[in-house]
């Protein structure tokens, strides 16, 4: 069995254009699907995943990590995250013609189930990334905590709500404590709440003072509280707050995740599968992490491939927390891939079809074609006209 052909296949999905990766062989209707979503680098990853398919034209498909090793290697130039999307996306779908060619579910491949189902969370607002961003008042909060838990949803993250830099006055604190506040009274106790930093704090002591304004509410964690590839700086947040911390999303190979679990600096990784190089390097990363003491919680608000891939990844991952999801992105989202994803009392249920177990119909693929991602940071610039992470 050899490779014959690799192409992309660009899907406008409003706030992102997923990019799906299609390789081909010479065995009739064999053939697997992956996916390489990198948010405003369509255009690059696209033109990546191009240079990159020479390297594995004509191999076996069922030989991954040489696949990947070539990629890696033959390349010459070190990748960054817009190369590790582009194998990303060419190595999940190697995995699914691999379960194909055999009749097996990916997980089966991976070693097994290590759990009967997959619990997941969503973003406040579902997927309405305006939502997830804007500001929200104390009624708006109240009405997109309902509608979660109205979906099925035990588990939701929020958008820390306030742009910073290195201090943060009395005021704010008292809105942060009252917002934190009014999410956990619409949601009661039994609802798990993350808090996403996305890296705004300027220092690990704004950081932890932000931290403990939250802490009282029982986040289950706090996410990227300062930015990623510091692995001292994660680890002085972490003990210095009673809160788990958590990281990794921007991070893009287990090399980036060493310091981290050397330092024992976090207490969840978030390797995110279309960006770190596929479910075999996200395999690699878990395992560290769970040398360390480390749960691992994938991070994926990109499409219904990226959705799937990770969905076989945690079945087979012991150290596996919780899942991030964004289905329902759209109207559409579950017409332009039909695939195995099923949620029952919050929790994904064990995917039984050969492969990935899913199928893209180009037709409304085509429906949908390029367009450029608004850029949801142009509002993280302080009254003063400083420019701050988002």
């Amino acid at each position: 069995m050899k490779i014959t052909a690799v192409r992309t296949l660009v899907v406008n999905a409003e706030m992102r254009n997923w990019v799906f990766v299609k390789v081909e062989t010479d065995q009739d209707g064999l053939y697997g699907w992956g996916e390489a979503t990198l948010e405003w680098k369509t255009r690059a990853v696209v033109g990546c995943v191009e240079d990159l398919a020479p390297l594995v034209i004509g191999q076996d498909p069922r030989d991954i990590e040489n696949a990947v090793r070539t990629m890696t290697k033959h390349g010459f130039w070190k990748l960054g995250v817009i190369g590790r999307s582009a194998i990303a996306g060419i190595e999940l779908a190697l995995w699914d013609i691999f379960g194909k060619s055999v009749g097996l579910p990916v997980w089966r491949l991976l070693g097994g189930k290590t759990r009967d189902r997959v619990p997941v969370y969503t973003h406040l607002g579902l997927g309405n990334m305006r939502a997830v961003y804007d500001q929200k008042e104390r009624n708006q909060l109240q009405d997109y905590v309902h509608e979660v838990l109205g979906k099925g949803y035990r588990a939701f993250k929020v958008l820390f709500p306030l742009f910073m830099h290195y201090t943060i006055d009395v005021k704010a604190l008292k809105g942060v404590d009252a917002w934190m506040r009014t999410l956990r009274e619409a949601a009661g106790d039994d609802i798990e709440i993350m808090v996403d930093f996305h890296g705004k704090p300027g220092s690990v002591s704004l950081a932890v003072q932000c931290i403990e304004v939250l802490a009282p509410y029982r986040p289950m964690f706090a996410e990227e509280p300062v930015q990623p590839g510091d692995a001292d700086a994660m680890r002085m947040v972490s003990d210095r707050t009673r809160v788990p911390i958590a990281t990794g999303e921007r991070l893009i190979d287990r090399r980036d995740f060493e310091d981290l679990c050397t330092r024992r600096a976090v207490a969840i990784v978030q390797p995110d599968l279309c960006h770190c190089g596929g479910i075999w390097e996200g395999r690699k990363i878990a395992a560290m992490a769970e040398t360390a003491m480390m749960g691992v919680a994938p991070h994926n608000p990109l499409g219904p491939i990226a959705g799937v891939s990770a969905l076989h990844f945690d079945v087979a991952t012991p150290n596996f927390v919780i899942q991030e999801e964004m289905v329902g992105a759209v109207p559409w989202y579950g017409d332009v891939v039909q695939g195995p994803i099923r949620m029952v009392d919050g929790c994904w249920q064990l995917p039984q079809a050969p492969g990935l177990g899913i199928e893209v119909d180009e037709r409304v693929a085509a429906k949908h074609p390029f367009k450029q991602e608004p850029f949801t940071s142009r509002d993280a610039v302080l009254p003063d006209g400083t420019v701050v992470d988002w």
